[in-house]
């Protein structure tokens, strides 16, 4: 029931859109943002960029929030579609889109956003998807989880020195989709295995998604006794085609459907000592074309998926819609395992800090396409070791490959050092979190936001932690220095040399050094 009283409020249908069309003028030197997370790399916005969020055409979190470097924002109730021209951006949607002024800077437009939009109350996720590193099977075993290799993958990384954290048994952990039982032939003592990894030091995540599978028991019940999204005539459950075939899917508005998924869970947790779930899919657009008990939107129905893991600290999210400010794990959508993709990390996580979902994690190390992963000739050590930099300063440090398997002994040892290294910054990282919670602040903050119209708006390879510590990883292949562009004040880089600032510097850095400055004063 808790779930299915969130739905008030909340019956907008996407039918009947009456199309209002709002103009947007640049200014000189101005610079928009808006919130499709995973076009966060090519932003910002330029010509010739258009998208449609009635549709929602993405694997990651949305925000109807459009914010410019001059203090102007537009932050819209229902989705809207919109284009870029060389000189003004075009918004159509339903009801009244008006352009707001918040002093002169990105940062001022955003606190005020985060202050009338977003929901921070000073809670946040469980501490320790911050604190420590997470390790997620899916790299390892993609379609075969089993207890014998998920026990081996945790003791692997406790043998070569990482420390334990949190760990997610990612899918086909379970009997079938929406039979969220243990697979016995898999895991043949599951409790036992939760008892083993709690001693160690971990806690345990699973992956969930909100689909069924049509030849099943649960099927069959929540078929008639209601609980399922149904086809656009109501007159059965809708098939939806997702990336492992076919399926209905839960209907979170109806106080059945919700109150058997929330159940489910629970049972998990009191059965199995399950510490919290990784909640996959929740797409927008797996919840087009559906008929609902709560006449309500797709967009509302992925934020009630959304709304559900609040009841659970330790959660992870990929998809989301107006979530700003909840205690919610976002996590970058899949990223490959290339170079193009690692560069994408920086605009896309402090994107997400600048749309209110500051608790975010920066996908897997190295890629989460398991493919590129089955032939050591195709992986490139370098790209984990550098991958691994960058995600140490960043509020989450996700590993899958096991990196003992595949890296020799020099690039593995510089893979522990990123860890390190991030476990001494944990305390400032944790102080960010907390400061998030209240305020909405960003933890990793694009470079206008903390130095504003000194012509940053397009750096996307380096980024603040906090206010005051600059991170510039290398993010190309083979390179053993970099420039860095250092704002006016003083810095110190990792070694204790202080550099002047306001000019770009030429920095050394081998495959051992991530560089990093903190600023002394401005």
């Amino acid at each position: 029931m808790r779930i299915f009283c969130l739905i008030i409020g909340l019956v907008i249908t996407l039918s009947g859109y009456s199309q209002d069309k709002t103009e947007i003028t640049f200014q000189k030197d101005e610079a928009w943002f808006v919130g499709i997370i995973d076009q966060g790399h090519l932003m910002p916005l330029l010509k010739d960029f258009s998208f449609d969020m009635t549709k929602a055409n993405t694997y990651n979190q949305l925000q109807p929030l459009f914010i410019s470097n001059k203090g102007r924002y537009v932050f819209t109730e229902n989705p809207v579609d919109f284009s870029v021209n060389a000189s003004n951006i075009e918004i159509n949607g339903k009801g009244n889109v008006k352009v707001q002024t918040a002093g002169k800077t990105l940062k001022e437009a955003y606190r005020e956003v985060a202050s009338k939009q977003f929901s921070f109350k000073g809670q946040f996720p469980h501490p320790e998807l911050f604190q420590k590193p997470q390790y997620n099977t899916w790299i390892e075993l993609t379609y075969n989880q089993n207890q014998k290799d998920v026990l081996h993958y945790a003791q692997s990384m406790l043998k070569n020195g990482m420390p334990p954290g949190v760990i997610m048994i990612d899918d086909t952990w379970q009997h079938d989709y929406g039979v969220w039982e243990f697979d016995a032939n898999k895991f043949p003592d599951p409790k036992a295995m939760m008892d083993t990894l709690h001693n160690q030091g971990f806690k345990v995540m699973l992956w969930v998604c909100p689909f069924v599978s049509a030849d099943s028991r649960e099927y069959r019940q929540l078929a008639q006794e209601g609980g399922l999204l149904l086809n656009g005539q109501g007159s059965k459950p809708m098939m939806v085609e997702w990336w492992n075939g076919m399926s209905a899917v839960i209907d979170l508005s109806h106080p059945n459907g919700s109150k058997w998924f929330q159940a489910i869970l629970d049972y998990l947790q009191t059965r199995y000592g399950v510490d919290g779930f990784k909640f996959d899919a929740g797409d927008i657009r797996f919840y087009n074309d559906a008929k609902s008990y709560g006449n309500i939107s797709s967009h509302d129905q992925s934020m009630l998926f959304n709304k559900l893991g609040v009841n659970y600290p330790l959660n992870e999210f990929r998809a989301a819609w107006k979530v700003g400010g909840e205690p919610l794990a976002q996590r970058l959508a899949d990223k490959a395992h290339n170079w193009d993709d690692l560069r994408k990390l920086i605009p896309q996580i402090t994107l997400q800090g600048l749309m209110g979902y500051p608790f975010s994690c920066p996908d897997m190390i190295g890629g989460g396409e398991f493919g590129s992963f089955l032939d050591l000739k195709q992986i490139d050590q370098e790209l984990i070791v550098r991958s691994a930099q960058c995600h140490a300063f960043m509020p989450m440090m996700q590993f899958s490959v096991n990196p003992f398997r595949i890296l020799d002994a020099r690039h593995a040892k510089a893979v522990k050092e990123a860890v390190a290294l991030r476990q001494k910054f944990v305390p400032i990282i944790m102080d960010l979190v907390k400061a998030a919670a209240q305020t909405g602040e960003p933890i990793v903050r694009m470079m206008e936001y903390e130095f504003p119209h000194q012509g940053y708006t397009k750096i996307k390879d380096q980024f603040m932690l906090g206010n005051n510590v600059l991170v510039a990883p290398i993010l190309e292949k083979g390179v053993t220095s970099r420039k860095v562009v250092l704002p006016k004040g003083q810095w110190r880089d990792q070694k204790g040399k202080t550099w002047k600032g306001n000019r770009t510097i030429d920095f050394p850095a081998n495959l051992e050094t991530i560089p990093f400055f903190t600023l002394l004063g401005k």
